[in-house]
């Protein structure tokens, strides 16, 4: 009887030294955008092997939820794939919060269709004509072309809810400054959803990060004028700017980071975490060579 309870004793302490092993590590908060959330959670990974006393929680949901949370206070780290604007920050200041920004790497926002659509390549132009208010494209016949297993001819737009940074920044510069999206698009949650979509029907066309892009969708050569020659979405494209829908992507931080936020950041701009990040379909902050 005593051996049973030293027994249990030492596992009622081994347990207790556990639970206090876990409370001792440092927990990071990161929340944010979809485009970003892959990579975000494959640092987040690789990261107790640089210091296995800090654990990095990773959550989704949009760019505008990751921005949000940094405005509450309630996340060390939002990831954004847009800029804060200057409304949020204000915002955040007056709550108490000093948004700072971090460039960690860059994206191809790619338009992707069904692999039966005999398109090869868009303008922005045509994009706009497809995507912005009183559409003047709404047929694919309308392009010129006959999609085999769209039988309605009717294309079907797939876009992103309003609180993705993809949806903002894709409304910026397809649309411009003061475009609006048509009516009867179909918002999606998240990057995954728009590409499963367009692979399975044959109407879709739709936009998410390059990331995200599979065998089973086509990308879209996207040209900045029409009859311009186009440019093809790829890592090397999204880092020199050429592809016309490139985008930055970021980090934010309540103030300069400090203590291991700081140390976090400096090993995702290291050369080991912008390796991760280029293995992931993203564009490095510069170049560097990875095995």
């Amino acid at each position: 009887m005593k051996a049973k309870r030293i027994i249990a004793l030492s596992l009622l302490a081994a347990g207790l030294s556990a639970a206090l092993a876990v409370q001792a590590r440092t927990l990071i908060q990161n929340k944010g955008s979809d485009t970003l959330v892959n990579v975000a959670q494959a640092w987040a990974e690789a990261y107790p092997e640089v210091n296995p006393e800090v654990a990095v929680a990773v959550s989704g949901g949009g760019s505008g939820t990751g921005i949000a949370a940094m405005i509450n206070g309630t996340v060390d780290i939002a990831n954004a794939s847009r800029k804060m604007e200057e409304k949020e920050i204000k915002e955040a200041e007056a709550n108490g919060q000093h948004p700072v920004e971090h460039l960690v790497g860059f994206d191809a926002l790619a338009v992707f269709i069904n692999n039966k659509n005999p398109i090869t390549s868009l303008s922005i132009e045509q994009l706009r004509d497809i995507y912005g208010r009183d559409p003047k494209y709404t047929k694919w016949s309308d392009l010129g072309v006959k999609v085999p297993g769209c039988g309605s001819d009717q294309i079907v737009v797939a876009s992103r809810q309003n609180n993705s940074g993809t949806y903002a920044y894709f409304k910026e510069t397809v649309l411009g400054e003061k475009g609006k999206y048509r009516t009867g698009t179909l918002d999606m949650h998240g990057s995954k959803e728009v590409v499963d979509l367009v692979e399975k029907t044959a109407c879709a066309i739709g936009y998410s990060g390059l990331a995200y892009a599979t065998d089973h969708v086509k990308k879209v050569c996207i040209a900045t004028q029409t009859g311009s020659p186009c440019i093809e979405p790829n890592v090397v494209t999204a880092s020199d700017h050429s592809y016309p829908i490139a985008r930055p992507l970021f980090m934010y931080t309540n103030g300069e980071p400090q203590g291991e936020i700081k140390k976090y950041l400096d090993w995702i701009l290291s050369d080991a975490g912008q390796c991760i990040l280029l293995k992931k379909g993203y564009a490095p902050v510069r170049d560097l060579k990875c095995e």
